[in-house]
Formats: C-alpha cells, sequence, structure tokens
C-alpha cells in the first residue's frame, strides 16, 4: 500500500493535527471535533460530520457562512454520540443545533442518540437528514453524498439571516428533495486503515450509482468516453428533475483531475443545451470525495432565487467556490 501516511492507526489523527495547524480559523476539541474558534455569540449552530475519507467534507466546511462544528470518524466509520454530544455542546448558544446528517444506519442512530442527549441536557436540536442519490430505489434508504454540502450551505445561509431552528429545519427539508446526485467510477478507494480496496474492478471497466465509502455501484459496464458516461447520468437524473433552469455540482471522488471534471462541465453543457435547459450556475471540485476513487458524481438543483443566493453567498471556507 502506498500512502502519504506515517501509520495507519494515526490517519485521524495526523489529518486533524495538519488541519488545524494550517487554518488559524478552526480548532479541534475532544480530539475528533472540529470547531471554529470564533463562536457565534447568537443564532443557529450547524453540526454535521461522519466518517473520514471524504475531505474536505465535513471539517472543510466548517467556517463562516457553513458549519458551525464537524464531528469527524474514523475512516468511513460514523462518529460516536459523545463526540457528536461534545460537538452540539460546544457550539450552542442558547438559540439551538441543527444536526445535517447523511442517511447512513450508523450516522441516523449516532447522531440521534447525541440529540436525545442534548435534550436532556435543555439544548434546542433539530435534525434534516440529506438523501440525494438517486442510484438507491427506496427512497427512505437513499444515501447522502454530495448534496450534503449543498445543505450545509444552505442552512448556513439561513442561519446568517437570523432565521430560527423551526424555520431553518422546515426550509432545509424542504430544500433536500429537490436535490439529486448520481455517481460513478473508475477506480475503487484504497482505504488506508485496511490496506484493501473498496472493491474489484477490470481496468476496461466502471460502476454506476456509486456511493461515498468504497461501496460498488448498482451496474458495471464498459468503459465509455465521458460524454457518454455525462449522458447516461444526466438520463437517469432527468427522470426526477423536472426544471427548465438548473443549479449543477461536478463533484471530483477524490482522485481525477479538475481537468477531466472541467471536460466533464463541457459534456453536461452540451447534453443540457440540447435539452433546453439553463445551467444558472456551476459549482465543479472535489466536495464530497471518497478517499482517492477517481470518477465523479452529478447533482442537479432546481433553480430558485432564494436557493441560487444562498449558495453563492459568500463563505470564509476555501473549500465551496
Amino acid at each position: 500500500m502506498k500512502k502519504l501516511i506515517k501509520d495507519k492507526t494515526q490517519f485521524l489523527t495526523d489529518m486533524l493535527d495538519g488541519l488545524s495547524l494550517t487554518n488559524n480559523e478552526i480548532e479541534v476539541i475532544a480530539d475528533t471535533v472540529v470547531v471554529r474558534k470564533d463562536k457565534k455569540k447568537q443564532g443557529v449552530a450547524l453540526v454535521s460530520g461522519g466518517g473520514s475519507g471524504h475531505e474536505p467534507a465535513h471539517a472543510g466546511y466548517v467556517a463562516e457562512g457553513m458549519l458551525d462544528a464537524a464531528v469527524c470518524g474514523e475512516v468511513f466509520t460514523s462518529p460516536t454520540p459523545d463526540k457528536i454530544l461534545s460537538a452540539i455542546k460546544a457550539v450552542d448558544n442558547g438559540d439551538g443545533v441543527l444536526l445535517i446528517v447523511k442517511n447512513y444506519a450508523g450516522d441516523v442512530m449516532n447522531f440521534e442518540m447525541a440529540q436525545e442527549m442534548a435534550e436532556m441536557e435543555d439544548i434546542q436540536v433539530a435534525t434534516v437528514i440529506v438523501k440525494d442519490d438517486i442510484a438507491v430505489s427506496d427512497d427512505d434508504k437513499r444515501r447522502g453524498v454530495a448534496g450534503t454540502v449543498l445543505a450545509h450551505k444552505y442552512a448556513g445561509y439561513l442561519a446568517d439571516q437570523g432565521e430560527s431552528l423551526t424555520n431553518i429545519k422546515e426550509k432545509v427539508d424542504q430544500f433536500l428533495p429537490s436535490v439529486k446526485t448520481l455517481g460513478m467510477a473508475l477506480t475503487a478507494p484504497m482505504v488506508p486503515t485496511t490496506g484493501q480496496y473498496g472493491f474489484d474492478i477490470e481496468s476496461d471497466e466502471m460502476e454506476i450509482g456509486v456511493g461515498i465509502h468504497g461501496e460498488k455501484g448498482l451496474s458495471r459496464e464498459k468503459v465509455e468516453t465521458v460524454d457518454q458516461i455525462v449522458e447516461r447520468l444526466i438520463k437517469a437524473l432527468m427522470e426526477e428533475v423536472s426544471s427548465e433552469k438548473l443549479i449543477v455540482l461536478v463533484n471530483g471522488m477524490g482522485a481525477t483531475p479538475l481537468s477531466e471534471l472541467n471536460i466533464a462541465a463541457k459534456y453536461v453543457a452540451e447534453n443540457f443545451q440540447l435539452k433546453h435547459i439553463d445551467v444558472v450556475h456551476w459549482f465543479v471540485g472535489d466536495y464530497m470525495t471518497a478517499l482517492d476513487m477517481q470518477g465523479l458524481s452529478l447533482t442537479l438543483v432546481p433553480y430558485t432565487e432564494e436557493v441560487l443566493t444562498a449558495l453563492t453567498q459568500s463563505t470564509a471556507s476555501p473549500y465551496f467556490n
């Protein structure tokens, strides 16, 4: 296994040490909880998190305009309830805390337990569950993937506008069902803590509908050109999205060069032009990764003026633009 690590058992702690040393706006508490140094004096606080390996999510979005705290688990492993509770207590200022949770059994269970523990200490807490991955047919079992980052930004905007916890939860709950994502991969991620690849795949194959934890896709196909891949993803996504104006996120899975993501964006744009669909704003880059998996995901969000304003409002996070 070739990885730029010292010891696989120190992967998380070394990463967080490096992150806190190079970003003066954050600090690490309770070993694995990243918080803003400049704690909000008022307004709803936002907490998210999950297993590591998705960088810059979630710790990279702990910044003004986005998250107040991120709870980091080991690679592809949910953080424990006590760590989540530490994050909640660290950022609460009396106006409530919103938990933004990806729809994975471990994350949902542990964040739910932490919420119950916080409420026992008279802290107002609400939760939203992200389920944007259309690769899963059952709506209730859909995974939270790249659309989670847009939820961070949308909720962060609402919090900065002074909205109450109840209102933010209601608006984010209304926003999330409109967010649709589908991913693909050319290679599997190498998990540094195990030294194993997430799945086996031949050099002339690709996976359609992959998750962000090294899960196999829904189907395995022969590798196609990027325009064909994009067409395949868009066809599936447009079965669930009906809008003539879209916000589009072209997300890298960790090992895809930015040049290739921009090439993909070109063919996404051409595809939508033929469909007479207007892309009003683009996000292109690594937002929610799967270690060093080579591939991409497309996220489509129907345009509304409020959503566009929320997603384009400035943030101090260097990873969201």
